[in-house]
Parts: C-alpha cells; sequence; structure tokens
C-alpha cells in the first residue's frame, strides 16, 4: 500500500474505530491491578531505523522485568532488522503483512485471536503517525496500555482508551521518550512519565561479522564491479524513500559523486530496487567507471550492512541507512536533517554528522500534522545546505577514518 492509501485508510477507518472502542472501554473497562507485568507486547510498526533508536528501550525492558515475556509487533518487511539486534526470541515476534489491504486485514484478524490466546497483560504502543497500532493495542486485551497521546494538544486523534498515556514531546530525542514509555508501565505521577527516566549507559550494538562472511561479501562485489576494488568507497543514498521531501537535491549529489570521483574515490549509489532510477541518475551524469549503481543490489539488510564494512564514509538523506550505519564499526556517516530533526532523530552512532538548517518551517513532518509536509516541494531546508559545507565534512572524516586496505580489498578479505 502507498502512503497516502494508508492515511486515508487511517483517517477514515482509524478515526471512527478508535471512537467506538473508546465508548466500549467507558463501559467495559479492565483496568491492571497493580501486579509487575509478566507478558509485555511492543507495537513498533514504522520505519526500520526506528528500531535502532529502540535498541535502548528494549534493554531497559529487560533489566526492569526480567522475568517478562516481551513480545513485538511489528510490519514483516520490518523484522530483518529486529533479528539482527537480537533483542527478544525470533519466536515472540508477531509479524503484519501491509503490502495490501487484503492481507493486512487478514493478518490482523490472526494477531488478534493471537494476543488474546497468549494473555498480554501490558502493551507499549510506540507509534506516533498512526492509529492502527492503538487500535492493536485495546484489542490486545492487555489491562496496561502505555502510549503517546496529545492530551489536549491539536495532534493524532487515538481514542481515550490508553490507560498510561504518556505525553508525546518533540523536544526529546525518540530513543529518551521510548525509555519514558518503559517508565510509564509503573508511573503514579500526573501526567504519567513525569520523572526523568534512569539514563541509559550502554551502546548501540556493533554487529559482528564472521570473516570469511565479509571476505565473501568483499568478493562478489568485485566481481560485480572490478573498478572500484582499489579504491576507497564513499556510498551514497540519494533517495527520500515513501517522503520524498526528505531528499538532498539530486544534482547535489552530482556535484558530490564527481568531485569525490575526480579525487580519487569510488562512488557506490545504494537503495531500494525502486531506487535504481535515481541511482543510474547518479552514474549516468558522472560517466566514471568506478561510480557503481548498488541500488537493489543488496539482498537484505544484513548484506547492506556487510557491504557498509568496505566502505569509507555513508552520504544520506535522514532514513533507514544512517541509522544502519551506527550498527557497524568505523563508518562514519554524513546525514541530511530538515523535513525532521536530528533533536528527534539523530544517530545513535558515535560517528555520525547531521547536517540541518533550522529554517522557520523546519521540522515539517511531526506527529501533529501525520507526517503531511505543507511544503510545495522546494525544500529550502535541505537546499541550503551546499556542497562545499558537505564536501568540507566528507574530506574531514575520510581523513580521520580508518582507511580500507586496498590490498586486503583486492584479496577480498576486511581490512
Amino acid at each position: 500500500m502507498n502512503i497516502k492509501f494508508q492515511r486515508a485508510v487511517d483517517r477514515y477507518a482509524g478515526v471512527p474505530i478508535c471512537a467506538l472502542l473508546s465508548l466500549v472501554n467507558r463501559v467495559v473497562s479492565n483496568e491492571p491491578d497493580g501486579t509487575p507485568p509478566k507478558n509485555i507486547l511492543v507495537i513498533l510498526l514504522s520505519e526500520m531505523g526506528s528500531l535502532v533508536l529502540a535498541h535502548p528501550m528494549f534493554m531497559r525492558l529487560k533489566q526492569q522485568y526480567p522475568e517478562a515475556q516481551i513480545r513485538v509487533l511489528m510490519f514483516a518487511k520490518n523484522r530483518e532488522v529486529l533479528d539482527l539486534l537480537d533483542v527478544i526470541p525470533r519466536e515472540n515476534v508477531l509479524t503484519l503483512d501491509d503490502s495490501s489491504l487484503k492481507g493486512l486485514i487478514g493478518d490482523s484478524l490472526k494477531v488478534i485471536r493471537l494476543m488474546h490466546r497468549l494473555r498480554i497483560d501490558a502493551v507499549i504502543d510506540c507509534e506516533l503517525f498512526a492509529r492502527i497500532s492503538s487500535i492493536f493495542s485495546y484489542l490486545s486485551g492487555a489491562p496496561l496500555r502505555v502510549g503517546f497521546h496529545r492530551h489536549t494538544q491539536e495532534g493524532l486523534y487515538r481514542g481515550s482508551f490508553i490507560n498510561r498515556p504518556v505525553l508525546y514531546n518533540p523536544y526529546r530525542h525518540l530513543t529518551q521518550q521510548f525509555l519514558t514509555l518503559t517508565s510509564a508501565l509503573e508511573s503514579t505521577t500526573d501526567p504519567v512519565g513525569k520523572l526523568l527516566p534512569a539514563p541509559y549507559t550502554g551502546k548501540t550494538p556493533v554487529l559482528e561479522f564472521p570473516r570469511e562472511e565479509l571476505a565473501e561479501t568483499y568478493r562478489e562485489l568485485h566481481n560485480f564491479f572490478p573498478a572500484i576494488r582499489d579504491k576507497k568507497l564513499v556510498l551514497i543514498y540519494p533517495s527520500g524513500g515513501i517522503l520524498p521531501i526528505r531528499a538532498w537535491p539530486l544534482k547535489n549529489y552530482f556535484q558530490l559523486s564527481k568531485t569525490l570521483l575526480d579525487e580519487g574515490y569510488a562512488v557506490g549509489v545504494i537503495g531500494l530496487k525502486g531506487d535504481r532510477e535515481i541511482a543510474q541518475a547518479v552514474v549516468d551524469h558522472c560517466k566514471n567507471p568506478v561510480c557503481v549503481n548498488l541500488a537493489g543490489y543488496t539482498r537484505s539488510v544484513r548484506h547492506l550492512l556487510a557491504v557498509f564494512h568496505r566502505a569509507d564514509l555513508l552520504v544520506t538523506n535522514d532514513g533507514g541507512p544512517g541509522q544502519f550505519a551506527a550498527l557497524t564499526p568505523q563508518l562514519p556517516a554524513i546525514i541530511f536533517f530538515g523535513p525532521e530533526t536530528p533533536v528527534l532523530y539523530k544517530s545513535l552512532g558515535d560517528n555520525a554528522y547531521c547536517f540541518h538548517r533550522k529554517l522557520p518551517c523546519s521540522p515539517c513532518l511531526t506527529a501533529y500534522n501525520h507526517r503531511t509536509s505543507p511544503c510545495d516541494g522546494d525544500n529550502q531546508c535541505l537546499k541550503q545546505i551546499t556542497v562545499e559545507q558537505v564536501l568540507a565534512k566528507a574530506r574531514e572524516m575520510l581523513a580521520m577514518g580508518k582507511a580500507k586496505s586496498p590490498a586486503a580489498a583486492q584479496d577480498g578479505q576486511p581490512a
């Protein structure tokens, strides 16, 4: 389903369903009994990058409720990232197919029946932009329901049946807000989650790859694109994904890529299969054998992360790749923000730099407008980030980063 259709379904079906469930909840209320939850469901349907930002929340839940079963409800297309993070047993993942309305309805009915069989006693709804997650939280049958709530603010109506409503705070990083959702399970303040959660001192997990797997990834990459074998590699992600307004201008990527190529680097354009046209536009503009189209080349997120090990720098629009870079060692990342803000979505990696022009209209994609930007497409928040500024930062990060050994690359070995 495309995003416009999803928004229409969420609005015209979600609002009356939330209103109906709110009415039912007034008549038949199942309030929690005050005992610590033993069967917790986390609903996190949205983009894959949010799963990386939610890692501290999962760690806190496991620490706070060591005896509890923790489960996750998510879209099937995002599952691989959760499996890579290895935060819960794989059999505890419940999935929904959102590729079609028919598939979504069928899976939803199955999941509702399964949630009742599992006897979920607490739900943490992490979603900001849709009503479907709040509907699932109520239909799970859980007496304890935590989720973001607009209170008296203008924002997304999600019913009144969330009995641990957490005030969404656009000035706090999403990771911190996820930790507040966790603390809300036992919060007694008004509003819920008034007290500052204990700081999370853990680190974002770095995924360890067997040396043989990386070597095979390198060999395969160099067999497909032999011209890049002895070059340092810069990866770029010029697509805006489902929200094109988030993309730095394509002509800027043209200029950035051409300059990096002239300076002796190889450039790989990453993306999904649907991004091949955009990626090919960069390749066609540069007309250089060491500028290669990798959109659709990687078979999975794991394969993409293995390719990340071969790279010296990632330049990306706000989206999943910037968050995934935090899972790999020594890959510096430059991430462009504008319609959304690094205040909320900055990568958890230590080696990421965010460009963000704080214009009066930025950010324009928020929980208050269902991520529907009023922008006419002239995204000045990104257009005012110049190629010269990005090149200066790229050169600095490339100089500071650990170079991948050309000799090792030729042999197909990790550096």
